[in-house]
């Protein structure tokens, strides 16, 4: 290890200066080297966003009554694909249930049938604890295809 002469005003730092300088072995610096790139790894990971399916297992998900603005009593249901990218949905002032996209349940009242208006298909659909949320809209039903 060769030792730097600091001028006399730093003579306190000479040890400090001299051990943080030091020379390390291959194996330490690798050391060194892996453990800085974990750490940026493992930032990095962390601040990307995490996708997970909003209803597993299921073909589409159905989000909350969204009110539609400006007192006119619209209100708006998406249908949502497993990215909560909107598949499809209504809106409407009367009930949905009626409208001939959603089947309803008995009280109390669930969606618990979605027609696909681009492909005539019917998906059974049921409350999933392990639902998520789109965005702000929160997922009441996951829907899958029933075979019809």
């Amino acid at each position: 290890m060769r030792n730097k002469t600091l001028p006399s005003k730093y003579s306190s730092l000479k040890n400090v200066y001299v051990i943080q300088h030091a020379w390390k072995s291959p194996a330490q610096l690798l050391k060194q080297v892996l453990s800085r790139i974990t750490l940026l790894v493992l930032a990095a990971a962390a601040s990307v966003p995490s996708v997970t399916a909003i209803c597993g297992g299921f073909n589409f998900a159905i989000g909350n009554v969204i009110p539609n603005g400006g007192g006119a009593g619209v209100n708006r249901w998406n249908v949502y694909d497993d990215s909560c990218n909107i598949h499809d949905g209504i809106s409407t002032v009367d009930n949905p249930c009626t409208q001939g996209i959603f089947g309803c349940s008995p009280p109390p009242v669930i969606f618990n049938e979605y027609t696909d208006r681009s492909t005539g298909l019917r998906y059974a659909c049921r409350p999933d604890p392990s639902s998520g949320k789109c965005g702000e809209d929160t997922i009441s039903v996951c829907c899958r295809n029933d075979g019809n």
